[in-house]
C-alpha cells in the first residue's frame, strides 16, 4: 500500500524535530519508534520517552487520507540523511514492513502498531500561560543551563528552576558547586509559579528554539509544562522536588571588586588549565595591588602561571577555584568585561556583568 510521496527534506526536517528525545535502547521497544500519522494532507510526527513528548506537523500530498504507523526513528532519520538533498522518496507498507524508495535505493523497516504507542495527555487544570520570543528564552537558557547537575542523587538539581512572578521570568541552575541566575521582564502579570524543568527538556529546547523573534507559548499545567513554537509542540513532565533557596547562596556586599576583560581572562585560564590536576581541575587566583596571578600544578609537579594587569588597589587574596566552572561562565556570556566580587579565601565568588543586575553567577572556592 502506497503511504506517501514527498521530498527527502520535507520529511527529514519534521523527523529531526522529534527524534532528539528518542533513546537508542529502551526497555519498551516501541519508544525507539516515531509515530507517523496522516489525516488529509496533514502529516504529524510524534516521539516520546514517557517523560517528554514532541509533536510536529507538515503538509504533504498524495497517499491515503488516514495513516497511523510507527517505525524506528533513528534508522529512518539516518536513511534520509544519507540520501541526496533534493531526492523524491516514496513510503509504502506491506503487512508490517515499511519500504522507503528513493531513486534506485530501497530500504525495508519493521513497524509496530500505532495503537500501542504511549502518549502524554495535557493536564486539564491550566495554571499559567504566557508568550515570549524564542530568541529571548533561548538566550536566557544559554546563560544558566551549563550550571545544571548531570547525574546528581539530588534529582532536583538535574534540572532548571523556572519561576514566573508578576512580570518577571527567572531561571536558576546549580550543581551544588556553582549557581547561575538570570531574570528578564515578560508581558503580563502572573501569580508566582515555580517549576523545575528536567535537564533533557532544557537541552532539547536549547537545540530547537530559533534565534528569532517568533513566539514561544508556554503553558504550565499541573505537573506538566507545554512549549509551542513554529510547528512544534513539546510537552514535558516537571521534576517533583524542592529547589534549594538560591537567594541565600548569592553573596551580598563582597568588598573586593574587579572589572576584568573577558577574553584575556578566558585565554589565561584556558592556558593554565592545561597543567591542572585532571580530576580536580583546580587553579589558584592570587590577587594583589595591580596584579592578578593564575597558577596551577599537577601530580607530575608541573606548573603554569599567568599574570594579568588589573585596575585594583586593595587587600591581597589567595583563593582556589575549579577552572572548568570559571571557563563555563566566560564561554556563555558575551560582554566585553565581567565583574568579579570576592571576600576571602573561604567565601564564594560572585561574577556578574557591568551595568546588568539580571545575571549572577556564584562559584564556590576549593582548597588547593
Amino acid at each position: 500500500m502506497q503511504l506517501l510521496t514527498t521530498t527527502r527534506d520535507a520529511l527529514l526536517g519534521p523527523l529531526q524535530s522529534v527524534s532528539g528525545i528518542v533513546e537508542k535502547r529502551h526497555t519498551l521497544p516501541i519508544l525507539s519508534n516515531v509515530l507517523i500519522e496522516k489525516h488529509g494532507d496533514r502529516l504529524t510526527l510524534l516521539a516520546t520517552d514517557i517523560e517528554i513528548q514532541i509533536r510536529t506537523t507538515a503538509i504533504v500530498t498524495g497517499g491515503p487520507d488516514d495513516l497511523n504507523i510507527t517505525v524506528a526513528a533513528r534508522k529512518l532519520q539516518d536513511i534520509l540523511r544519507a540520501l541526496p538533498g533534493d531526492t523524491d522518496i516514496a513510503l509504502s507498507l506491506d503487512e508490517s514492513r515499511m519500504t522507503v524508495k528513493a531513486g534506485r535505493s530501497r530500504f525495508q523497516l519493521q513497524t509496530l502498531p500505532a495503537a500501542d504507542y504511549p502518549r502524554l495527555t495535557v493536564a486539564e487544570d491550566e495554571g499559567v500561560r504566557f508568550t515570549v520570543s524564542q530568541r529571548a528564552f533561548k538566550k536566557q537558557l544559554a546563560l544558566v543551563q551549563y550550571a545544571m547537575a548531570q547525574q546528581d542523587i539530588r534529582y532536583y538539581l538535574n534540572g532548571l528552576l523556572t519561576m514566573v512572578d508578576g512580570s518577571t521570568l527567572r531561571m536558576v541552575a546549580t550543581d551544588g558547586h556553582r549557581l547561575a541566575y538570570i531574570e528578564s521582564e515578560i508581558e503580563g502579570n502572573y501569580p508566582r509559579t515555580d517549576v523545575i524543568l528536567p535537564r533533557k527538556t532544557v537541552l532539547e529546547l536549547a537545540r530547537q528554539l530559533s534565534d528569532s523573534d517568533e513566539p514561544l507559548e508556554i503553558i504550565i499545567a499541573g505537573n506538566q509544562i507545554v512549549f509551542r513554537f513554529g510547528d512544534v509542540e513539546l510537552i514535558s513532565k516537571l521534576v517533583d522536588g524542592k529547589f534549594p533557596d538560591y537567594e541565600r547562596v548569592i553573596p551580598q556586599n563582597h568588598p573586593k571588586e574587579l572589572r576584568l576583560a573577558r577574553q584575556p581572562l578566558h585565554a589565561a585560564l584556558s592556558r593554565v588549565a592545561i597543567l591542572t590536576n585532571e580530576k580536580f581541575r583546580g587553579v589558584r587566583i592570587v590577587l594583589s595591588s595591580g596584579s592578578l596571578k593564575i597558577l596551577s600544578t599537577n601530580a607530575e609537579q608541573e606548573e603554569a602561571q599567568e599574570e594579568l594587569e588589573i585596575d585594583y588597589e586593595g587587600d591581597g587574596l589567595d583563593i582556589g577555584f575549579n577552572v572548568t566552572y570559571l571557563l563555563d561562565v566566560l564561554n556563555n556570556v558575551s560582554s566585553d568585561d565581567v565583574l568579579v566580587r570576592l571576600n576571602d579565601g573561604n567565601s564564594s565568588a560572585l561574577i556578574s556583568l557591568p551595568g546588568n543586575d539580571a545575571f549572577k553567577y556564584v562559584v564556590m572556592p576549593m582548597r588547593i
